[in-house]
């Protein structure tokens, strides 16, 4: 009785039952709420799954044959992680928890990727910066110089954002304020913002293939190639991995999302699970609160959307008020594919001797940015080998997919294509690890129809990526939407893909609101 009592009293009341509710808890929404907890509001979010974390979440299943025994935690995601480094300020992850008195135990990996692309091209990602550039220098020797003044403009950039606290930039007092600790900083920035990697990479490289190598280096977490790909988010990435290096959650990924949450309600807010928002409530223009499936309402000052914008504005607010700066982005950027994910539990014999964590594979170039063309594969119990039986290791191997591709399907054809699709990954991944088929103990396979339902995110999509060439980042939106009161955060704003991007948007957006909630 007092829960339909309370729900009644919120969907008749004016007031606000919240400074802000966030819709989503992937770790974009989840920043944004912790944050914006840690300065004295009170947050409420709302998740529409069993679990937080969104992409950033993890599922268990048994060890085949022994279901009373440990089995495996997978990430729904990638396991390569930035954001964890213990010093600068570019460490978002570590940042965003302490706010909240929380901390996680990490990992560190020595190796960020090992590449095994066409024409014999074997190199490693090492987390020593001289080391990475002396093993690439020995492939291309004749671009030595290049090589290097490409990746120290990198480091030019990732300078620049190393020495100011990542804030949001639609706020005048930080910018002002940010601008005199750090005049020269701030400059080189502005000189970047309209400059993709691909730019950069051209001034000072010529070998074909070489700048394949650097466009796989771009696509692999940006889903584009280095002309598409914004210089302010490479140099972060580029350098960062050798600065703050890449940390491996103990327990898992999911484990950052729980910490959060953690931290959000020790801080006095909420998060409420099987929360599904159905829309966004306006009133004279303004945001005013939420619906959710089971027809409750709640009210708050603000509502920020961890949702895509296509989800956040072609589903949670009517068509005829979707504003015309939303139809202008959705013609600069587009879609990105999702993905086909194995999930795989192995016997430890199946990996070779002195195997790394991470891995790309691609036989051809032209097939980068092809339907399941690049395979991206993550082995995070090299890490941390909790997270599967003794004598057992993950594998989780992923390539782009498109929705269109899974759908009109009956249900026995779909499960017929998704047991191919695997058969072909796994034949693949056979290259890597020889004995993989016959070392295989479990096998679970997403595809984008599964990303969408678990994730809700349209089409199951990474996020947005360019639909043409643009000038850097000055096309990407902030977190301040053409509706009063109604914000977005995550890979659909300012800076982009990537958990410590999405970090970025969180702590952005928190500093945003909070300025407009005068807190």
């Amino acid at each position: 009785m007092a829960s339909v009592s309370r729900s009644s009293l919120r969907s008749t009341s004016s007031s606000a039952d919240y400074d802000a509710i966030v819709i989503g808890s992937g770790i974009g929404g989840l920043v944004t709420a912790t944050q914006l907890a840690a300065k004295g509001a009170s947050v409420l979010v709302l998740e529409r799954y069993l679990i937080p974390g969104g992409s950033a979440g993890y599922f268990e299943r048994p060890l085949a044959g022994n279901s009373k025994g440990s089995g495996y935690r997978f990430d729904v995601g990638a396991s390569m992680i930035f954001g964890f480094g213990d010093r600068g300020t570019t460490n978002l992850l570590t940042r965003a928890l302490a706010a909240v008195d929380m901390a996680i135990e990490t990992v560190p990996d020595l190796v960020q990727i090992h590449y095994h692309l066409p024409d014999g091209l074997e190199l490693k990602v090492h987390k020593d910066y001289e080391k990475f550039l002396h093993e690439l220098s020995d492939r291309f020797p004749h671009e030595e110089k290049g090589i290097r003044r490409f990746y120290d403009e990198c480091w030019k950039v990732f300078n620049c954002l190393n020495v100011m606290d990542l804030l949001s930039l639609e706020e005048l007092g930080y910018l002002t304020r940010v601008f005199f600790q750090h005049p020269l900083a701030c400059l080189g920035l502005v000189k970047y913002l309209p400059q993709n990697a691909g730019d950069i990479a051209r001034r000072f490289i010529r070998d074909p293939e070489l700048l394949k190598f650097i466009d796989m280096e771009c696509y692999c977490w940006s889903v584009v190639p280095a002309d598409k790909t914004p210089m302010i988010n490479a140099g972060m990435v580029f350098s960062d991995r050798h600065y703050g290096g890449i940390n491996y959650p103990k327990g898992g990924v999911g484990q950052i999302a729980q910490k959060l949450v953690e931290g959000l309600e020790k801080a006095g807010s909420h998060i409420q699970y099987k929360a599904k928002v159905t829309e966004i409530l306006t009133e004279n223009g303004r945001a005013i609160g939420v619906k959710l499936a089971t027809g409750e309402i709640y009210r708050a000052k603000r509502i920020i959307s961890n949702a895509t914008r296509w989800d956040t504005f072609d589903k949670l607010l009517p068509e005829n008020r979707k504003p015309n700066s939303e139809k202008k982005w959705q013609q600069r950027y587009q879609q990105s594919p999702s993905f086909l994910s194995l999930h795989l539990g192995v016997k430890a014999e199946a990996l070779p001797i002195g195997t790394e964590c991470h891995h790309i594979l691609l036989e051809d170039w032209e097939n980068m940015e092809a339907e399941q063309g690049t395979v991206f594969v993550s082995i995070p119990t090299l890490l941390d080998p909790s997270l599967a039986p003794d004598g057992y290791h993950i594998i989780h191997a992923f390539t782009p997919s498109w929705m269109s591709d899974w759908q009109n399907l009956s249900p026995s054809e779909y499960e017929q294509k998704k047991e191919a699709a695997a058969g072909r990954v796994i034949d693949r991944l056979e290259k890597l690890f020889p004995t993989l088929n016959q070392h295989l103990d479990y096998e679970e396979v997403g595809t984008p129809r599964t990303h969408r339902r678990y994730l809700g995110r349209a089409n199951g999509t990474y996020g947005p990526i360019p639909s043409r060439k643009l000038p850097g980042l000055l096309g990407m939106p902030f977190n301040r939407t053409a509706i009063a009161n109604l914000y977005c955060v995550g890979d659909s704003t300012f800076p982009g893909q990537g958990l410590n991007a999405v970090a970025f948007s969180g702590f952005a957006c928190a500093h945003r609101v909070a300025v407009d909630l005068g807190l």
